[in-house]
């Protein structure tokens, strides 16, 4: 750690430490919040395994995990990109407006509900990939399959 020599300037802050050679390379995702958030239920569906390795790793680290669990990180990150990139092949114009709706909504799903519906249905029929939210009660309807939602600004034909 002591031959860290960092650059600094008036914006960014450049690390010029080389990663170790066993962790492996991967590209960033690249993506702003509103992408990340309408793909965030699928990339959870299909990297599961992954994030809870990476869990386990950062929990058995007691906060000493940066460097020690890279390797579990960039496997989060490599499988993410995946499922933003095959999101993108089949089912971009529906992905692209509902992430848009994010965008101009504050990030409130409640706002983008009838475009997430077509989103999770072409993502279904082409990726086998479905929304579920973690914690919903076996005997009530989950949020997102809803008629009306209550706080949106059109809450009936949401």
């Amino acid at each position: 750690m002591a031959a860290r020599e960092p650059r600094f300037n008036q914006h960014v802050l450049i690390d010029t430490t080389p990663m170790p050679a066993n962790i492996p390379k991967v590209e960033e995702i690249g993506a702003s919040s509103a992408p990340l958030m309408s793909a965030s239920y699928f990339i959870g569906a299909r990297c599961q395994p992954y994030n809870d390795d990476f869990m386990k790793c950062k929990t058995e680290a007691n906060g000493r995990g940066e460097v020690e669990c890279l390797k579990e990180g960039r496997k989060v990150t490599r499988c993410a990109a995946s499922v933003l990139d095959d999101i993108n092949k089949s089912c971009l114009e529906e992905f692209r407006q509902h992430w848009t709706c994010l965008d101009n909504n504050n990030q409130q799903l409640w706002q983008c509900r009838k475009l997430e519906r077509g989103l999770n249905k072409c993502v279904f029929d082409n990726l086998k990939l479905e929304k579920t939210i973690p914690g919903t009660p076996a005997n009530e309807t989950p949020v997102h399959l809803r008629k009306k939602q209550i706080f949106a600004h059109n809450a009936f034909s949401q």
